[in-house]
């Protein structure tokens, strides 16, 4: 089914993202497991990932169930919080540890812009990119080129390439 782009994110954004990514890394777990070589080639990096994945899901569920039995529904700043919150409670290995900081560096971007509107746009998506990929590697005592740093710092150049195209982000 093809997919709509969005033009701002929002709460409920944030929580299909992770439901995506959680399914996404699901069926690739094994294929990353397998070329884990760095640090260490001990074949759990997609593993790692996975569950600290669904750690970080299972947190945004939780806010959303919070709402079920009231009225409204989280903010974008109680989703991203929470996605972080439980990335950093359920990382696994250096994989999932580095995940958690990149939620992290995400959330606090995002979190800081939830106003009146609860969602924002592609500019400040764009911003959350880098300043997640930046604080991840500066996380990172020894940071390796070719790692999950290298894609995290590309993903943010290709938002920044975007521009304040939301759905192409």
């Amino acid at each position: 089914m093809a997919q709509v782009p969005l033009t701002f994110l929002d709460a409920l954004a944030v929580r299909t993202w992770c439901g995506g990514a959680l399914r996404a890394l699901g069926r690739a777990r094994e294929e990353i497991d397998a070329i884990n070589v760095y640090p260490v080639a001990d074949g759990d990096t997609g593993t790692n990932l996975y569950l600290t994945m669904e750690s970080a899901a299972a947190a945004v569920e939780a806010v959303f169930a919070g709402y079920e039995t009231g009225t409204g529904r989280p903010s974008l700043a109680d989703a991203v919080r929470a996605m972080a919150h439980g990335a950093l409670i359920g990382a696994r290995g250096n994989s999932g540890t580095i995940l958690a900081q990149l939620l992290r560096g995400m959330s606090q971007v995002l979190a800081e812009s939830d106003g009146d509107t609860a969602r924002i746009d592609g500019a400040r998506l764009l911003l959350a990119l880098r300043h997640a990929a930046d604080s991840a590697h500066e996380a990172v005592a020894h940071p390796v080129e070719g790692t999950v740093l290298t894609v995290a710092s590309a993903a943010a150049d290709a938002a920044q390439r975007a521009g304040d195209d939301c759905g192409a982000v």
